[in-house]
């Protein structure tokens, strides 16, 4: 009877699995999204929600991230980026955090077998953020993800932690300063610069152009991807909650009101619809600015 049942499983997921691909052939008539981001909100509401142990919606939630990747990564989606955990995060109780940064950790080393989703679909994996924010263990294993996947070529994975808009783009500034202060020392120090850190060694115009757009956006934490073509956040909340505020200007927001841990393959298909159906209208935007 056991084997009759698991059998019956494995036929209704066979199905389902290809009904998914018919779905994504159909859908591929139409403009795919380039870059998908995720605001993965409602782990601790769906908690409560359900009436399960404090942690578990995290655990139930990554879950769900693993099914949005399959299907990303399924469909053609080529960058897919998820805001793991907000500088803001920190202030939660200690408890809280450690055992996030406990379940990160768990979840980081799984990402390293060959078996994972990223090894299976050739993901490359980043961690974007103010890394050195993270425990110790966690950020050591950050860094050995990002080394082992780094010659995967058909896919990135964007992981956000430590990270709000507002410290990368004062990253990225930052950065971008020290550099422009560096090259000009040199060049007064090779001869070449023609005084230029002396005071008033600058003509107007030039001063206006010294620090460039392209400057500030090599330096910022997700310079290895595109901007979002769309955001989806769950529970319904249309705050992008200081997340991807630099390259969101012209990108579609879905925000469909299960909690994340409740997001399936309904909510992924919508959220592509959607997109398709106001490509148009992004691109003469994203063209016009």
């Amino acid at each position: 009877m056991e084997r009759i049942r698991e059998r019956v499983i494995q036929i209704y997921g066979n199905l389902v699995s290809l009904l998914q691909k018919c779905i994504f052939c159909i859908l591929s008539v139409g403009p795919i999204p380039n870059h998908i981001a995720f605001i993965m909100d409602g782990n601790r509401r769906f908690t409560k929600k359900c009436k399960l142990m404090e942690g578990a919606g995290h655990k139930v939630g990554f879950s769900a991230l693993m099914s949005m990747l399959k299907y990303c990564y399924e469909f053609g989606v080529r960058y897919v980026t998820v805001y793991a955990f907000s500088i803001e995060n920190f202030k939660r109780s200690p408890e809280e955090v450690q055992s996030l940064m406990d379940l990160m950790l768990k979840k980081i080393e799984e990402i390293l077998k060959k078996q994972s989703i990223v090894n299976r679909y050739g993901v490359r994996v980043i961690f974007s953020g103010n890394l050195k924010l993270l425990s110790e263990p966690v950020r050591l294993a950050a860094e050995r993800a990002m080394l082992a996947t780094a010659k995967n070529s058909k896919a990135v994975l964007s992981i956000c932690v430590a990270y709000t808009s507002t410290n990368e783009i004062m990253h990225a500034v930052q950065e971008s300063c020290e550099e422009k202060w560096d090259e000009i020392t040199l060049l007064n120090s090779s001869g070449a610069g023609y005084g230029l850190i002396s005071l008033g060694g600058y003509e107007q115009d030039e001063m206006d152009h010294l620090i460039k757009l392209t400057d500030i956006e090599k330096h910022m934490y997700m310079a290895a991807a595109p901007d979002p073509d769309i955001i989806i956040r769950t529970s319904g909340e249309t705050r992008l909650s200081n997340f991807l505020l630099w390259q969101s200007a012209n990108c579609y927001l879905y925000s469909p009101s299960v909690l994340w841990p409740e997001i399936g393959f309904r909510q992924f298909l919508w959220a592509i619809l959607n997109f398709q159906q106001i490509h148009f209208y992004l691109d003469k935007l994203r063209k016009q600015s």
